[in-house]
């Protein structure tokens, strides 16, 4: 069953005279008349205010891959339009005209929208979860951009990626279906510029980037070059988006930037079970969902995707002069404390050709995109810590045959028991410890053929036959963009508090970096406990460091 089909009334709920009364006390402007069939949004358009029916109704559809209108909903009085894409500022992925009646409306901007939550605690819960809620019919029902391409193609896993782990709907066309073969004559397109990206607004791109789909999306903030935030936090892990939403539900302004999407490596978890509060567990996507719609509540601006190129700490900086962060479009970001939160990438084993097979059975990440391109299959999956297992838990049901690969003698030191324990249930997978993946066979061009494994105790090798292997092993920090700026370790983490000594003229405070104002937090931070609960712990903890900094360095 669909979110449409058992949770209709909160997805569209309707608010009663008094809550009506009180949400018009929020409103960004009075109330405005349209005449029947007039637009008061359309698909594509950014900064769109959510809509207070008070009269009338408002017709809003979306558009199918084959660019017809189909209804979504009729907003009557005491409803309000919109979904999350009003709290980001992104481009809407719906249209919305005046019913045959017309209809009377008040609307509600981002920063209105917004202070209603805050303000009215009993409807900003009933709006809230709307939003969500209808977010998640979106995706569910293949509403916002098309895909059209091979299904095992790297590119398109790619932007399925892309899209899924950014919380951005869509619908994927098989391009040998009978479907795709004539939507690929009609658009007059060649093999090789597959995959193809249909956005909401019409336009056809070919073999997008992830930047170049996020820009026709509409998923990227424009930055403001004169604005000075008040904190910029670097990653959208747990740590940066904690970090984020203490620091924004306080009143500070906050940017964070991430070059991939929301979530971080924790993202990858099918399933957290031992995170506090969630007794059935909670995958790591949904728990970074539920974290950015937060930080949208708190006014936190989110840039994805975005790469830092470096923080500039070069030259003498004066009291109140903002920290400057260089991005490789060229663009600098200004505020008065930076808090890094780029977290760690699982460490790539030492084999000649993997890069090779990166996107052509080689996965970083264990989604239900990777998991629908391997069902039935032998997989293979290297890592013996907590997200290594959540992943083989997930993965395991799936496939044909499962091989774990750990380098040590066994899953004791670094796995949860409950994990150990459930992986030795399931009959389709195969423990190898004290094993190593040295090398791997086949055709980029086609995939991923054979592994080759290695017994480290007696040297024994022998090859496996699979075309998906999945790599959650160690972690290596996400540091390059701070070569020279802070004091790191000898693995490259980033050192903090007493380890770094002074931070200018004084000792760093416990989470600080040893320049001034710039702190770190999470996997990327030196001597940090690698677990989701600790990474939301520092970056509520950094919050009350960054306000003695900024209360010190008032000019």
């Amino acid at each position: 069953m669909t979110v449409a089909a058992t949770r209709s009334p909160q997805i569209f709920p309707v608010l009663d005279a008094v809550q009506i009364e009180t949400a018009k006390r929020f409103a960004s402007g009075p109330p405005r008349d349209f005449v029947p069939g007039e637009i008061v949004f359309n698909i594509g358009d950014r900064n769109v205010p959510a809509w207070l029916v008070l009269n009338g109704t408002i017709e809003v559809t979306r558009r199918d891959p084959e660019g017809r209108d189909v209804a979504i909903t009729t907003h009557g009085a005491g409803q309000i339009s919109g979904e999350i894409s009003q709290l980001a500022g992104q481009e809407i992925i719906a249209c919305g005209r005046a019913g045959p009646a017309g209809c009377e409306a008040v609307p509600f901007d981002a920063a209105h929208l917004r202070a209603l939550m805050i303000g009215s605690a009993d409807i900003g819960e009933i709006v809230m979860r709307a939003f969500i809620l209808r977010r998640v019919s979106l995706i569910e029902s293949g509403a916002g951009s098309v895909l059209l391409g091979t299904s095992s193609a790297p590119d398109l896993v790619r932007l399925e990626g892309f899209l899924r782990r950014n919380g951005y709907p869509y619908t994927t066309i098989d391009a040998s279906a009978e479907e795709g073969r004539a939507m690929i004559e009609r658009l007059g397109v060649r093999s090789e510029e597959l995959p193809l990206m249909i956005c909401p607004n019409g336009t056809v791109l070919r073999r997008p980037t992830d930047e170049q789909a996020a820009a026709c999306l509409g998923i990227t903030p424009e930055l403001d070059p004169d604005k000075i935030y008040d904190v910029a936090v670097v990653g959208a892990g747990p740590a940066g988006l904690a970090a984020a939403v203490y620091a924004g539900s306080e009143g500070l302004s906050v940017l964070v930037l991430d070059e991939q999407a929301f979530g971080g490596q924790a993202g990858a978890s099918a399933r957290i079970e031992n995170y506090l509060g969630f007794p059935t567990g909670i995958s790591g996507m949904a728990l970074a969902g539920r974290a950015f719609n937060q930080a949208l509540k708190f006014g936190v601006e989110i840039a994805i995707p975005v790469t830092v190129e470096r923080l500039d700490c070069g030259g003498t900086r004066g009291v109140g002069d903002p920290l400057r962060i260089k991005l490789t479009t060229g663009a600098t970001v200004k505020a008065r404390a930076v808090v890094i939160a780029s977290g760690a990438h699982y460490h790539r084993p030492p084999i000649d050709n993997l890069s090779a097979f990166e996107g052509a059975g080689v996965s970083y990440w264990a989604s239900p995109v990777e998991a629908k391109l391997c069902e039935g299959e032998e997989v293979a999956l290297v890592g013996g810590g907590n997200s290594a297992g959540q992943a083989v838990v997930f993965l395991a049901p799936k496939v044909r045959r499962l091989h774990l690969v750990v380098r040590r003698d066994g899953l004791d030191e670094t796995m949860s028991r409950y994990l150990i324990d459930r992986i030795k249930a399931l009959p389709n997978v195969e423990l190898h410890t004290n094993t190593e993946i040295i090398g791997l066979k086949g055709d980029p061009s086609t995939g991923l053929s054979t592994a080759i494994f290695r017994d480290k105790l007696t040297g024994e090798e022998h090859a496996c036959a699979l075309r998906h292997l999945f790599l959650f092993c160690g972690a290596d920090p996400n540091a390059s963009w701070l070569d020279g700026c802070v004091t790191l370790d000898k693995r490259g983490f980033v050192v903090t508090g007493e380890s770094c000594g002074k931070c200018g003229d004084r000792q760093a405070l416990p989470l600080e970096t040893s320049q001034p104002g710039v702190f770190a937090i999470g996997d990327v931070r030196a001597g940090s406990t690698k677990r989701v609960a600790a990474a939301v712990g520092e970056g509520a903890a950094v919050v009350a460091q960054i306000h003695s900094v900024l209360s010190a360095n008032q000019p």
